[in-house]
C-alpha cells in the first residue's frame, strides 16, 4: 500500500481547487458567528460531524469499489441546496483533473467520461484515493481533513487569525478526526449487506442556508 500518497492527496497545494472555497467560512465570518480560534474550531466541529462525516463515508465507499454513479447520486440526494451541489460538482471536476493526471486509472476514466459536468468531490476523491492504491480509512481521513481545513486557512484570510492559532484548531480537533474517519470506513463496510442506503445524511440546514446565500453575493472572497 503506497501510504505516502495520502500526504499528497491531502496537502492543502494537491491542484484540485480546494484554496478558493471557503467551505462556508465566509458567510461565517460576515455574520459574526466566527470571529476568533475559539468559534473557528465551534464552526469546524459542527462541519465535520454533519457534512465531513457524509464526505468521509462517500470517499470511503469510493475507495472500497462501490459503484461511482451510485455513489454520486447518494451524493446528489445529500447535497440539498442548488449551490452546494454545482460546487461540489466544480470541485469534483477539478480533481478529477488532478487525480488523472497524478494516478491515471480506467475508473478514473470511466466516471469522468460518464460523468462530464463533474461527480461529487467526495466520490471523485475516494477514487483518486483508489487509484493512489490507498485504503478506504486513507480516503476517510483526506475527505474529513478536507472539511475543516479548508475553513480554518480560510479564516486566516478572512479575519487575519494568527496561523498559529488556526493551526491549533485543527490539532485539537484530531481526536474527532480518527473518530470521523473510523465511522465513515465501517460505514462504507457495510454498504455490501445494507446497500447504499446505509450512508451517512447528516444535514447542516444553517451551512445550506448560507451556501445559497453567499452564492448570490456580488462580492466576494471564495467562490464558496
Amino acid at each position: 500500500m503506497n501510504r505516502a500518497a495520502l500526504f499528497v492527496l491531502a496537502d492543502g497545494r494537491f491542484p484540485a481547487g480546494g484554496h478558493a472555497h471557503s467551505g462556508g467560512a465566509e458567510p461565517a465570518v460576515a455574520a459574526g458567528r466566527i470571529k476568533d480560534a475559539d468559534s473557528l474550531e465551534d464552526f469546524c466541529r459542527g462541519r465535520l460531524h454533519t457534512t465531513g462525516l457524509v464526505a468521509a463515508a462517500l470517499a470511503a465507499a469510493a475507495a472500497a469499489g462501490h459503484d461511482p454513479l451510485e455513489l454520486d447520486e447518494a451524493a446528489d440526494a445529500r447535497t440539498s441546496v442548488q449551490a452546494l451541489r454545482i460546487t461540489a460538482r466544480k470541485l469534483g471536476r477539478q480533481m478529477m483533473r488532478a487525480a488523472r493526471a497524478t494516478w491515471p486509472s480506467a475508473e478514473l476514466e470511466q466516471l469522468a467520461a460518464a460523468r462530464p459536468q463533474g461527480a461529487h468531490q467526495p466520490v471523485v476523491l475516494g477514487l483518486a484515493a483508489r487509484s493512489a492504491g490507498l485504503a478506504p480509512m486513507d480516503a476517510a481521513y483526506a475527505a474529513a481533513y478536507e472539511t475543516v481545513s479548508g475553513p480554518a486557512t480560510a479564516t486566516v484570510r478572512l479575519l487575519s487569525l494568527d496561523p498559529f492559532d488556526a493551526t491549533a484548531v485543527l490539532a485539537r480537533m484530531a481526536p474527532d478526526l480518527d473518530r470521523t474517519a473510523a465511522t465513515a470506513a465501517t460505514t462504507a463496510q457495510r454498504i455490501a449487506e445494507e446497500g447504499i442506503g446505509v450512508l451517512p445524511a447528516a444535514s447542516a440546514p444553517l451551512l445550506d442556508i448560507t451556501a445559497q446565500q453567499h452564492a448570490a453575493w456580488p462580492v466576494r472572497l471564495f467562490a464558496s
